[in-house]
Parts: structure tokens; C-alpha cells; sequence
């Protein structure tokens, strides 16, 4: 393919204009319209210089806003030298050229910053894939707007087509294929990721799941003493981090990090992530971390709560997990969160105040998933009990003839994995246990 006509960073070092559109049924409010976005772009690289709101009840067909707020928006990167427009919305790819013809300035969308920030911060081979794989998806039908060399291509003779029509037709072939190698490989790292968290069902799993920016890697120090990367900025990581956690009664459990999430994630994007989420769809317990002090906290949550849903993850049982209490002007508003979710937690990880709290709620959830159970296996079958050694309370054993029996107290998750081990589960009052659905107790959880 020939090259673009921009950067593969779009919005790196750049003057930028912010553009947003306000319902006024929605009732957003408008005096911090432009933060999030703000933040967005600033964590891309560029500086905003400007800002310009309009409130209708949908937005133009054409360019999004209407002609007179083109104007408006024309005359000021003129006063303000911007060299980048950034809409808070995902605009249509005609809605993007029309804009760039009408103001004479590259024009960006919500995604497309989003996707650069991404690309900024992959580290890993995943991750690098993901956000290749979501960049393709977008830019594909985008690709008669964003490749101007398509028009010095010369057709055919009797193509019946023209100059680059047939240059387009090649480029998105290449990127067709390019996308299928793409989802080949991620394809590799899901089976991969998914052997990894089955190694890992003898020990319990707690994943860390929020909005970005809500703390979650301040808290993974706080609670494992790890020395993870912790930035004040949206999207500061993206890969999963992983760490042993020394947990009261519970002894060293796994805890882990996942990507933050925000609203209007591209839907791409997190497709693209599934993979990565994977430790949190095997995981026992999810705590959902939330950033009390912010002032659209509920909507955080319904965001968090939307994108599990989209990857398949149960998001109706977490822990809900009130952190930055300490940087909280309005305390009444953190008793209104704590009254919508009684169950919820407050904390300061970076004060590592109200964490003796928190865990003893973590331990009563785990506690939950336990069962108290007669394990009956052969004297000579020392993988029973070594498993039950590492992995149970056992209250009493118990010998007769070549068997042996322990009374204990046992994740119920690994009910099946002694089952496996040769091993027949009684209730406490000898009767047959009865194992629900055997894939409800599979190893990966």
C-alpha cells in the first residue's frame, strides 16, 4: 500500500480544538462537557487551545454541526494556529471529509484519539496486535478519506474504473488480509491465555475491573506491595498485570489488573480486548474499582457494567469498591453511592485507609464459594491428599480399610479437579454429594 497522507499517531504534538455536540434532552452537563475529552487528548499529546459546544437535538447529517458553528469553528483555529479539530462523538467518514474541506484542518474523532493513545501505550505483543487489529476495523471503511494517494493512480485500459477506484480496491484487499492475520494471531494468544488461567485453578483469582483512572493499579500496590506502574492519566496501562496477593485465611491468592475501561469505548476495540479480559471472566471474585470522587461516578459505573456484558462477563456480583475517598469534596455524594449500593466498600489506596474493611468483605465472598464435604480416595492416592494439603481446611481424617477420609472445608470450584484426581465428595452426613452441573466446576473456573 502506498503511504497515508497523516501520521500513524494523529494526534501527537499537535494544537487541537475540541468540538462537542449537547442534547439538550439529556441532561449532561454541559460545564464539564469537554473534561473527559480533554483528558483524552492530552494524554494523546496535544495541547488544546480551544473549545467550541453546540446544543441541538441531533446532530447535522452532513458535518455533524451545523453550518454556522462550521464557521464559528473555522474562524477560531485561525485565531488559536490549531493544526487538529477532535470531535467527542465518532463522526462518518463523509462527515470527516466534508469537515476538513469546510475548514481547511485534519479532523479527528473520539475513536481515532482513543485508538492513538492505545497505540502509544501497547507494550506487549498482545497488545500491540489489539490495537493494530482495531485500527484496521476503523480505518477500513475510512480509507477513500484518509489516503490521498489514490488519486494519482492511473487506471487500466478497459478497467472500466477509475484511477482510484482501482488503487482502493487494492489497498482494501491488503488490509482484508492483513485483518484475517491479525485475528489468526489474537486467535493463538486467547487459546493460550485460556491454558494459562486453567494452570491456575489451584489457586483463587481476584480481578481488579473499572473505569480508567479509577485506581486500580494504586490499589494492587496497596494490597500486594507490588511496584506497578501508576500514572494520573487515562489508559496509563493496558496489559493485564498479575500478583500474588497474601490474603487473610486465604493464604497467597492471584490478583490481577486489567484495562480500564471508559464511555464510547470503539466497539473494535473491544472486540480486539476480549483476550486480554479473559482473566477476569475466569476469575472467583471481580472487585470493581470506582473513583468516588469523581462527579459522573454512576455513570462510570453503567459504563464499567456495559463493556463486561459486551466480553461476556458477569458484572452482577462484583465487589463494588468506593476508592479515592480522600481526594471526595462532596462527602454526601459518597453516602448516596454507599445508600444505591449498600454492599459497596470505601477506600483510600492511596492513603491504604479502610483496606482492613475491604478485605475481611473480600474473605466473607470467597468464603461463599466453600463447601464442607467428606472426601473419600485411596490410602496410596497421595495427589488427593497433597491437593487437600495446599488447598483445604481438613478438620479430621479418618482411615478405613485401604481408604481414607478427610473432613474438610474446600473451594467448592475444586470439587470436580478431586473428582478428576480419583477421589468420591460425600456430604458431612455421608450422602452423596451432589455436584451441580460438572462444567459449572470445571477447571478453568
Amino acid at each position: 500500500m502506498g503511504e497515508p497522507q497523516r501520521d500513524k499517531l494523529k494526534v501527537h504534538s499537535r494544537k487541537c480544538v475540541l468540538v462537542a455536540v449537547i442534547d439538550p434532552r439529556s441532561g449532561q452537563n454541559r460545564e464539564r462537557a469537554f473534561d473527559e475529552m480533554e483528558g483524552l487528548v492530552t494524554t494523546a499529546g496535544s495541547e488544546v487551545v480551544g473549545k467550541v459546544m453546540q446544543v441541538r437535538d441531533k446532530p447535522d447529517a452532513a458535518t455533524y454541526i451545523g453550518k454556522g458553528k462550521v464557521i464559528e469553528l473555522k474562524e477560531l483555529i485561525g485565531e488559536t494556529e490549531a493544526d487538529l479539530i477532535a470531535f467527542d462523538a465518532d463522526l462518518s467518514p463523509s462527515q470527516g471529509k466534508k469537515l476538513e474541506e469546510a475548514t481547511g484542518t485534519q479532523v479527528v474523532d473520539r475513536s481515532e484519539v482513543i485508538l492513538d493513545i492505545f497505540a502509544t501505550h501497547a507494550r506487549t505483543y498482545e497488545s500491540k496486535l489489539q490495537v493494530e487489529l482495531a485500527q484496521l476495523l476503523y480505518l477500513r471503511p475510512r480509507l477513500t478519506r484518509m489516503w490521498s494517494h489514490l488519486e494519482r493512480i492511473t487506471g487500466g485500459i478497459g478497467s472500466g474504473k477509475g484511477p482510484g477506484e482501482k488503487q482502493l480496491e487494492t489497498d482494501r484487499r491488503l488490509v482484508d488480509t492483513r485483518i484475517a492475520e491479525l485475528k489468526r494471531r489474537l486467535e493463538e494468544v486467547v487459546e493460550r491465555r485460556d491454558r494459562q488461567a486453567a494452570s491456575r485453578t489451584q489457586h483463587m483469582t481476584v480481578s481488579l475491573v473499572g473505569y480508567t483512572n479509577a485506581g486500580k493499579s494504586t490499589l494492587m500496590n496497596a494490597l500486594t506491595g507490588a511496584d506497578v506502574y501508576i500514572a494520573d492519566k487515562l489508559f496509563a496501562t493496558l496489559d493485564t498485570r498479575t500478583r500474588v496477593w497474601n490474603l487473610n485465611y486465604f493464604g497467597d491468592i492471584l490478583l490481577s489488573d486489567t484495562v480500564g475501561f471508559i464511555r464510547d469505548l470503539p466497539h473494535h476495540l473491544v472486540a480486539s480486548f476480549k483476550s486480554t479480559l479473559s482473566e477476569a471472566r475466569h476469575a472467583d471474585l471481580l472487585l470493581h474499582v470506582v473513583d468516588c470522587s469523581h462527579p459522573d461516578a454512576f455513570d462510570h459505573i453503567k459504563t464499567v457494567n456495559e463493556v463486561l456484558g459486551d466480553v461476556g462477563v458477569d458484572s452482577e456480583d462484583p465487589i463494588l469498591v468506593l476508592n479515592k475517598v480522600d481526594a471526595a469534596k462532596d462527602r454526601a455524594a459518597i453516602d448516596v453511592l454507599r445508600v444505591k449500593f449498600p454492599n459497596s466498600i470505601t477506600v483510600s489506596a492511596k492513603e491504604k485507609t479502610g483496606l482492613e474493611k475491604f478485605q475481611d468483605a473480600v474473605c466473607a465472598r470467597l468464603a461463599d464459594g466453600f463447601l464442607e464435604a467428606r472426601v473419600e480416595a485411596d490410602a496410596g492416592n497421595g495427589k488427593v491428599y497433597s491437593f487437600l494439603a495446599e488447598h483445604a481446611e481438613v478438620t479430621k481424617t479418618e482411615y478405613e480399610e485401604s481408604n481414607v477420609i478427610y473432613e474438610c472445608r474446600i473451594p467448592k470450584r475444586f470439587a470436580y479437579v478431586l473428582k478428576q484426581e480419583g477421589a468420591t465428595l460425600k456430604n458431612m452426613d455421608g450422602s452423596p454429594l451432589k455436584l451441580v452441573q460438572e462444567e459449572e466446576w470445571s477447571i478453568s473456573g
